[in-house]
């Protein structure tokens, strides 16, 4: 893509990934894939907002070259750290040799530590704290606010005080490569999709600081934004409100004591068939009942997917067979993500098959216990589901969506 106009000299320079397949190494992005925003800003001085992941250098340098002499680069501005966010760090520091790096305090000793930047020559920094400032010229001036762990220990956001916008970083991201355009408000953006992938990349990425994300919020409450400007996905020009009104909304999810929406994630795993037919008993109770439901098989449904869904809806129902006397692996390593990510104050309940031992159940309780989910019910039953076991599986399903409805 070529460089486009923001708003009075500020341009973005993205680049778009749609050849990685894992984000992190660890989230799919295979078919949405991901764009690496940075951006230009053009008064008598020049500065770089972010960089980029290490690839499509060439193109990544052209669109630099559309704006501005990359010799002529004042400022290179480090927000945060990661390599999907600094990989051109080291080539950037040769084209623009006269650039000043400027981030935090730990900003610089982990950019150090990533890229052995100490030694080199002519490598310069200029670390800041919050409120601090650069002037630009042509009354542009920068100003940087730290916001720890969004979502790493250095990071900050810098925001333009003529035109008002709000370089974010990780903040208010989405996964989605942009396809020819960046805007929230350009004809033909599927808005939708880059909000449920801003939920899926805030679930994967961002939830287990979730409090980090309210303070920062809470720290730039008062400042005017025209425009917020990620490092992930849509630019929103028209309604910058609403990514952060959905990041807010998310954000206190975290510890929400009524659990989120009313809505119920349905997540099984089946070895032979059996944790399956009673999956459909109790997905069809569920039914009669008209709540939101989403269903995940845990053995083919990467985690990715099912976090945003135990992140949002207050109910949460677990099938798993045991598993050589514990929960079969796929379900428990869907669970340990809901540990890591401090999924708590749900509501929930499980149901499985076992052989001679109901370990899983066993295990499934000692982590609701730890993320303080209310255990409304459970159902185990020995090897195939009888009728009179679907039957009490289908009643099952109807009475927790009600719960969880009146609890609402």
């Amino acid at each position: 893509m070529p460089a486009i106009k923001l708003i009075e000299n500020i341009f973005w320079i993205g680049v778009n990934d749609r050849t990685t397949d894992l984000f992190e190494g660890i989230w799919p992005i295979t078919d949405v894939g991901v764009s690496y925003n940075s951006y230009v800003i053009k008064g008598e001085m020049v500065a770089l907002i972010d960089l980029a992941k290490g690839i499509k250098t060439d193109d990544y340098l052209t669109q630099v070259e559309e704006v501005v002499d990359p010799t002529k680069i004042d400022y290179i501005i480090i927000n945060h750290v990661e390599p999907d966010h600094t990989g051109l760090i080291k080539i950037m520091s040769k084209v623009a040799p006269n650039a000043t790096f400027v981030g935090t305090e730990k900003a610089k000793n982990m950019i150090a530590d990533f890229y052995q930047l100490e030694d080199a020559k002519n490598i310069k920094w200029k670390v800041v704290t919050s409120g601090d400032e650069i002037s630009l010229g042509k009354e542009q001036t920068l100003v940087f606010y730290e916001a720890p762990y969004v979502h790493w220990p250095e990071t900050m956001v810098s925001y333009e005080k003529k035109t008002h916008v709000l370089f974010s970083c990780d903040a208010f991201g989405s996964y989605g490569a942009l396809g020819g355009k960046i805007f929230d408000d350009d004809k033909g953006v599927d808005q939708n999709f880059y909000e449920e992938e801003a939920l899926r990349y805030y679930t994967n990425i961002v939830a287990k600081f979730s409090r980090f994300v309210l303070k920062a919020i809470d720290s730039l409450e008062g400042l005017e934004i025209s425009m917020i400007a990620p490092s992930h996905g849509l630019v929103w020009r028209k309604n910058p409100e609403r990514i952060v009104e959905l990041y807010k909304h998310w954000a206190e999810c975290a510890n929400d004591p009524s659990g989120g929406e009313a809505g119920i994630t349905l997540v099984f795993a089946s070895m032979y068939g059996n944790t399956n037919k009673m999956m459909n008993a109790i997905a069809q109770g569920i039914g009669k009942t008209g709540i939101p439901l989403k269903i995940f098989d845990a053995a083919r449904t990467h985690v990715s997917y099912i976090l945003p869904y135990f992140w949002k809806y207050k109910g949460i129902i677990i099938g798993s067979p045991t598993y050589e006397v514990n929960l079969f692996p796929p379900m428990a390593y869907v669970l340990d993500m809901a540990v890591r990510k401090r999924i708590v104050n749900k509501k929930t309940a499980f149901f499985g098959s076992y052989g001679w031992n109901d370990g899983a159940k066993r295990d499934f309780e000692k982590i609701a216990e730890k993320l303080k989910w209310t255990v409304l019910d459970t159902f185990n039953f020995v090897g195939g589901p009888s009728k009179e076991d679907l039957k009490k599986g289908e009643e099952m399903g109807e009475i927790l969506a009600n719960q969880i409805l009146k609890s609402d």
